[in-house]
């Protein structure tokens, strides 16, 4: 099992720095020989006041942390960043517990209702772990088209911390049942000198599998590792996107479809705070051995949300988001937000911002730095809002977290139908609307049949009046979804996803920025399912909640009855002593789905039902010798055990 703590978004501490800035020493030198230093801007002419001067071994020498303003680096939101600021006692990393770490245990919770969305939640961190490098966060979920049984999720992972692997993945063989974390002779993953920020990707002209890092390998700011073998820790070979000198916020997509015209081609997008720190994009036409010189989308700081593209068209997208400013506390926790989606249709050469949204406010509940925060006293949970792209034959699909009043978030959902030129108006996903209950941090996708699913981070089970990081007790949060049959037009209802509420999970790794719970998550769709993971508090170690990986699935067919409208299931049998009728009844707790049909297997043989207000029924005459086993059968992913009823 695991062990988690609670932090912000990158790691730091002195005495990881000898060996961290070896591998940074060039990429300081850079930026100092830049000349950057002497044009400070106004919003860096207070740290320069007192300025601190940092000269230990590992470290070029007088590097001064009033520049990391200028430089950005408080904007950023690698791990690597994360260091930097902690170094610089611009942000403190987790503290251990107090009280000694034992085995831990798992806290396990009961639903009260049938889960409408997804199957039993899975542990992705296996294997045993030392405090308190035992943070896991931040999470991309990729499946393979052309083997659903494989599914690779990557994350940040601390497992590593002291030795600057800040990377972890885990996979499974077998469709989700069970994952297996990556985890090579030396104890650490196979992703080496590099610091998170999570993307895996399948290319399906190679059969290769490919993770993008912010990146430490060989004078490589952006880069990853590929394999052919995913189970495999010793087969990831590494790769280099791009050398730059601070690169951030990374993003990926493979373009899958054998009727695309730019079929096989991988995009990777990122902030170059190198390079004004705009949103840069190249591309990689076999299979990540060379990649394109970067393209400009921007000539200036707009924050890279998410790469994707048009699952029939081709056409990629970038949705960025304009932050103004940051957090902007000084009227309220939250200033205007604009998202601002990108298109391209040449196979990433060019580019146009085709849509700037009308200004939002970010959620927030307090700030830490520049960045918004969904918990208080402490700030904890970094967020800014930011959601996922995704889009299918010309329709944009857009989710994204907004303030609205005294709500500190919910979540919106906004849809294009020609190639992201205009959107609808916001449509809130989620049905909470306490003002008390935060809803945040949302994922999507869309499968090659055109059903959509979102998921995000929602306080609705909190019974309490404010969270604090590893209160096992305190129950906080719980993964909810909503599910879209028809490319977005209409959506089923809000409901769970994760089998269990959490406690809000405690940070404690000196090497993480103590705020830092992951910026996004990252859930995709293949043509049998969506797959999509997130952070979780359940498992206890030493009497406290830690941070920990898990991942669900949903089915990606399109979904009928929603499983927690199900009120009965009964199946019976009409005289006889062995019975000569077979009747099995279906009853819902409404008439909204009158007219739908469900299966109802008898014996294995399918039998499609019409509901007829709010009851479907079976009967069968004459079923022969039993015991007959009955199955009810909701394409939304609700199974009811099957039935050995009639003698």
């Amino acid at each position: 099992m695991k062990k988690k703590s609670t932090s912000q978004s990158g790691f730091f501490n002195l005495r990881v720095l000898i060996g961290l800035f070896i591998v940074l020493a060039g990429v300081f030198l850079a930026l100092i020989g830049f000349g950057t230093f002497s044009g400070l801007t106004a919003s860096s002419a207070k740290a320069q006041q007192t300025p601190k001067i940092i000269d230990i071994p590992g470290l070029p020498p007088g590097f001064d942390c009033a520049t990391i303003h200028d430089l950005g680096i408080d904007k950023q939101e690698s791990l690597r960043a994360g260091l930097i600021m902690i170094a610089c006692g611009e942000a403190e990393g987790g503290s251990a517990s107090a009280s000694p770490y034992r085995a831990f245990s798992q806290l396990v919770q009961n639903l009260v209702a049938p889960l409408a969305y997804g199957a039993a939640d899975v542990d992705l961190i296996t294997g045993t772990e030392t405090p308190p490098h035992i943070i896991q966060s931040e999470t991309y979920s990729t499946a393979n088209p052309d083997n659903p049984n494989q599914i690779v999720v990557a994350y940040n992972d601390s497992r590593g911390a002291a030795v600057n692997n800040f990377s972890g993945a885990s996979v499974s063989t077998d469709g989700g049942t069970t994952f297996t974390r990556l985890t090579r002779t030396t104890g650490q993953s196979p992703f080496t000198n590099t610091f998170g920020d999570p993307v895996i990707l399948y290319n399906k002209t190679t059969a290769t599998w490919l993770t993008v890092w912010i990146d430490g390998n060989g004078g490589c700011t952006l880069g990853g590792f590929k394999s052919t073998t995913p189970w495999d820790p010793n087969s990831w070979t590494h790769f280099c996107v791009h050398s730059g000198t601070s690169d951030d916020r990374e993003s990926g997509y493979a373009d899958n479809n054998p009727s695309s015209p730019f079929f096989g081609r991988m995009y990777v997008s990122w902030n170059d705070f190198g390079q004004s720190e705009q949103i840069r994009v190249t591309h990689s036409t076999d299979g990540g051995v060379t990649w394109s010189a970067p393209v400009n989308v921007t000539n200036t700081f707009i924050r890279n949300v998410q790469i994707t593209a048009d699952k029939v068209t081709g056409d990629v997208y970038i949705a960025g988001m304009d932050e103004n400013g940051g957090n902007g506390c000084t009227s309220g926790c939250g200033t205007s937000r604009n998202n601002k989606i990108y298109r391209s249709t040449d196979g990433g050469n060019t580019w146009t911002n085709t849509y700037t949204s009308p200004a939002f406010v970010g959620p927030c509940r307090s700030v830490s730095g520049y960045f918004c925060t969904m918990y208080a006293n402490p700030a904890y949970w970094r967020h800014m809002g930011w959601g996922q792209v995704a889009a299918y034959n010309h329709v944009v699909h857009y989710d994204y977290a907004a303030k609205v009043g005294s709500d500190p978030g919910n979540v919106f959902y906004i849809r294009s139908t020609d190639s992201g030129v205009t959107f609808s108006a916001p449509f809130q996903l989620n049905a909470n609307t306490d003002s008390a209950k935060a809803q945040w941090e949302p994922n999507l996708s869309v499968s090659d049949a055109g059903t959509l699913f979102a998921a995000w981070y929602d306080e609705t089970p909190r019974t309490s009046s404010s969270c604090q990081p590893s209160s096992p007790t305190n129950l906080c949060y719980q993964m909810h979804s909503r599910k879209s049959n028809d490319n977005g037009l209409t959506w089923l209802s809000d409901d769970t996803l994760s089998d269990v509420a959490s406690p809000l999970p405690l940070q404690n790794d000196p090497f993480i920025v103590t705020t830092y719970v992951g910026d996004y998550d990252y859930g995709s769709a293949i043509p049998t399912e969506h797959v999509t993971s997130w952070v979780d508090g359940r498992v206890i170690i030493s009497g406290q909640s830690q941070q920990d990986a898990f991942t669900d699935k949903e089915p990606a067919g399109a979904a009928g009855i929603p499983c927690g409208d199900l009120v009965s299931f009964r199946v019976r049998c009409i005289a006889g002593a062995r019975g000569d009728k077979l009747q099995a009844k279906l009853t819902l707790t409404d008439t909204s789905h009158s007219g739908e049909q469900v299966t109802i297997t008898v014996d294995g043989t399918p039998n499609s039902v019409t509901i007829n207000g709010n009851k479907a029924t079976l009967q069968i005459v004459n079923p022969g010798v039993g015991p007959h086993t009955v199955e009810l059968t909701n394409p939304a992913g609700c199974f009811p055990p099957s039935t050995p009823n009639c003698p």
